[in-house]
């Protein structure tokens, strides 16, 4: 078996609790690996509240993959709000990442990095994202590391014999269609959580959705004089 790509993440609070998460990602798809030891709530059933432009057959998935996957970080943080404060420390094979923060800024990449590899098909188009996940990003990283990941895209389409779309509309598309997911999937989330953390947490991932392709378009001429070299 191929060695699993594995983020931790490790929340302290100030009572001196802490809550850990082990993420795992197989190396060759990308897709999470789930551990579940109990039943799906009904929540997680494709049906309940199910996203309006989801593409997902309801006779082929009896479940949404995010919700499934998501079912147990919900549980874990049912009752908390989403102003604690926390310590959160990201640990990745390579380096360590910590930051004391509120909980829905901790809880944010998170959630983002599970459900973009839970296998949705809305989703799938970030997934390269996560083989080198950057928590607590700022806009403006983000914007770079989502530029990055689409002109890769392209270049492998071309490799594979496939026109590639190297106009920036494309990237939009993505997050238009991811933004419309967030929104969604928050009335899913609102039922299941029976608290604000979660929800808020979803809240921010929305706001990147909504910035994301602005920032990029203005990185993109910002950033110019930076690339002089390549325009000689």
């Amino acid at each position: 078996m191929a060695e699993q790509i594995k983020i931790v993440y490790d929340f302290k609070f100030q009572d001196g609790t802490s809550k850990k998460f082990d993420i795992l990602l197989d190396r060759e798809s990308l897709l999470f690996v789930a551990d579940r030891k109990q039943e799906l709530p009904e929540w997680a059933r494709l049906e309940y509240k199910q996203c309006s432009h989801c593409p997902l057959d309801r006779d082929r998935h009896s479940y949404c993959p995010i919700a499934a996957n998501l079912t147990g970080l919900v549980q874990e943080f049912k009752g908390v709000t989403s102003r604690d404060n926390v310590d959160v420390t990201v640990v990745v094979k390579e380096r360590a990442y910590s930051k004391a923060t509120s909980l829905k800024e901790g809880l944010s990449p998170l959630l983002g990095v599970i459900m973009a590899t839970s296998g949705c098909p809305v989703m799938d188009p970030l997934k390269p994202m996560a083989r080198y996940h950057l928590p607590f990003a700022s806009l403006d990283e983000t914007a770079y590391r989502t530029l990055a990941m689409f002109l890769v895209a392209q270049l492998i389409r071309e490799q594979a014999g496939k026109n590639p779309k190297w106009g920036i509309e494309g990237l939009a598309k993505i997050y238009g269609e991811v933004k419309i997911l967030n929104k969604d999937f928050s009335q899913r989330m609102i039922e299941a959580a029976r608290s604000d953390a979660n929800v808020h947490a979803l809240v921010n991932l929305n706001v990147f959705a909504i910035m994301v392709p602005m920032a990029a378009e203005k990185m993109l001429k910002e950033m110019a004089p930076y690339f002089s070299s390549y325009l000689k």
